[in-house]
């Protein structure tokens, strides 16, 4: 009897099965590959799955009538979908998405990205290139220096080799600290102080990104200071339209490790995104004395929006971003001479055991947009970022005769210097204070606040674009270094003498800028005309206290100011073949 009822009770269950619809099919891009990791659900019968590797996803159990089927995925529209299922129905959907720069509504794209994502990149006159987020998965690299090698044009210096301090060139500019580009992080400058001092010592982490923008030529004109090397803008994870999570761990070469975890959603009218990215490595130098020579970056973001609703007259979007990242590297500036490096290559001398840099950044952005119709919006950024480094390193090598050797040139001729390459390499020891480290000690910020004002209108010809901006900033370098000294005991470094800060280095570097341009945008037929007009206008003012006067009294202080005015023009423009084609 007990037999008979399990059987009547799994010929139920078959049947009842058997009576409920599915839904499968395959999701692809513009370009017809598939895409893997898209959300696809019902709300209401909270119900739902992912879309796997071919793009292939199959939902199940689903009763008869009229569903809303929902498809999502970061980095592309959303799609909600109505369908009718009949009583044992197999349905077929396949859909195709495409890209998105920002989870902001298409009209206000422009206020994050430069491009507007892979369709708003044909669009340029310019030279303009968009690494997307299906990219961007597809190798999972955290060294920008590796997803910028898929960028024709772009030059790249390595230097610590794991793309932390990046060295990036356009058009021919230099690449040192990349400083002759205009770096930005959704569409705000991001270099410490872009105008007083923009060596980029900080760099996003682009392991956190959803994806990267370069622009160079006329379409570019809109971005400044460095308007003629170029423009690289990273486009920062974006608020997801519904409840997601990601967390992705990975184990790397030489120790490391990778820890990339976010959560957000969107409601009525409040939307967040919370989320942390942490790198680290032991490094792959080997140090004379065995100490450490790895690093480890943590960076911690918050989103928080309010907005109203999408179909207001007039939408509007208040959207607050934070962030914090804290590095520590136990990186040096030190080589190695020639024959070393061609029996150690990955050798570090004893003498730089001390050598690292410790740096902490923290931004802050409140953006505002307003769109009064289909062809005009307005964007408001404020917008604060502080950032704090000490680059603690090897300066020189005193010798037994009292000689100072600076360590580019010792490397560079030690048959010349023997007695401080003992001193640097521990095979000798000392009592004075050979080894003079400098504490390169800085902390710079920069603020402002920019506007665009954008107003876009079509006749039965022409498409018609007028874009403008201004903005008003001002940013700071605060130098404040000092030297130590250290003897070397059996390849142990001893303090000698510690300096007192301000002694080697004592200034501040102060600009004020105030940018402004004008871009009108004309397509005709197959046809995009796009002129443009930038102006900068930059005061610098560098306050020299000397190094005799740490507390900055002023007794000693020299001031010299600069200024200067620049009207940059550019045109571009662009006939299109067909959808892949244009010139």
């Amino acid at each position: 009897m007990r037999n008979i009822v399990l059987s009547l009770f799994l010929l139920s269950a078959t049947i009842v099965t058997a009576q409920q619809s599915v839904v499968y099919g395959v999701a692809t891009d513009v370009n017809g590959q598939p895409l893997p990791q898209v959300t696809v659900q019902i709300k209401a019968l909270r119900q739902g799955t992912s879309t796997n590797a071919q793009g292939s996803f199959q939902l199940e159990n689903l009763p008869e009538g009229q569903h809303t089927i929902s498809i999502s995925y970061l980095g592309y529209e959303t799609l909600t979908i109505d369908i009718q299922l009949d009583k044992k129905e197999r349905k077929e959907l396949n859909f195709t998405l495409r890209e998105t720069a920002t989870d902001l509504p298409e009209v206000v794209i422009s206020s994050v990205s430069m491009t507007g994502g892979q369709a708003g990149n044909r669009n340029l006159t310019g030279s303009g290139y968009y690494i997307s987020p299906k990219q961007i998965q597809k190798f999972n690299y955290s060294d920008v220096n590796r997803t910028l090698r898929l960028v024709p044009g772009v030059y790249i210096q390595e230097e610590d080799g794991f793309g932390l301090r990046p060295n990036i060139g356009l058009r021919g500019a230099g690449v040192d600290r990349s400083a002759r580009i205009t770096l930005m992080e959704d569409g705000i400058l991001m270099a410490p102080a872009p105008y007083a001092a923009p060596s980029a010592y900080y760099f996003p982490s682009v392991g956190r990104m959803q994806s990267l923008e370069v622009l160079k030529g006329s379409s570019q004109i809109k971005y400044g200071p460095y308007t003629t090397g170029g423009a690289l803008n990273l486009i920062s994870t974006q608020i997801p339209d519904h409840l997601e999570a990601k967390i992705l761990m990975n184990a790397l070469s030489f120790g490391g490790s990778q820890l990339h975890a976010w959560v957000g959603s969107s409601f009525d009218h409040v939307d967040f995104l919370v989320e942390t990215f942490t790198l680290g490595s032991d490094g792959f130098k080997e140090l004379d004395n065995n100490g450490p020579t790895g690093f480890n970056k943590e960076d911690y973001l918050v989103k928080l929006r309010v907005h109203s609703d999408e179909d207001a007259r007039i939408y509007q979007s208040l959207t607050l971003k934070a962030g914090r990242t804290d590095e520590l590297s136990q990186e040096t500036y030190l080589g190695l001479t020639a024959a070393d490096f061609e029996e150690t290559p990955f050798r570090r001398y004893a003498g730089s055991q001390l050598d690292e840099i410790t740096a902490q950044q923290t931004q802050m952005a409140l953006r505002y947009n307003a769109v009064f119709s289909p062809r005009l919006q307005l964007e408001t950024t404020l917008y604060h970022n502080d950032f704090s480094r000490n680059w603690y390193k090897l300066d020189k090598v005193t010798d037994n005769d009292g000689n100072s050797i600076g360590i580019a040139a010792l490397v560079e001729d030690p048959a010349s210097y023997s007695n401080a390459y003992d001193i640097l390499a521990g095979n000798i020891n000392t009592t004075d204070g050979n080894l003079i480290l400098k504490a390169n000690n800085r902390i710079y910020f920069g603020q402002g606040i920019q506007n665009t004002l954008i107003y876009s209108y079509k006749t039965a010809f022409t498409d018609q674009r007028v874009e403008w901006g201004i903005r008003l900033h001002r940013d700071q370098m605060d130098r404040f270094q000092w030297l130590d000294t250290y003897a070397m005991d059996n390849g142990i470094m001893e303090l000698t003498n510690s300096g007192t800060p301000g002694t080697e280095s004592n200034r501040l570097v102060t600009a004020e800028a105030l940018s402004s341009w004008m871009q009108y945008t004309l397509k005709w037929n197959k046809w995009t005309f796009q002129p443009g007009l930038r102006l900068e206008q930059i005061a610098l003012t560098s306050d020299n206290y000397g190094n005799a006067d740490p507390d900055r009294t002023g007794t000693d202080l020299v001031t010299i100011t600069n200024a200067t005015t620049s009207w940059i023009p550019g045109a571009g423009v662009t006939y299109q073949f067909n959808k892949h084609w244009e010139t």
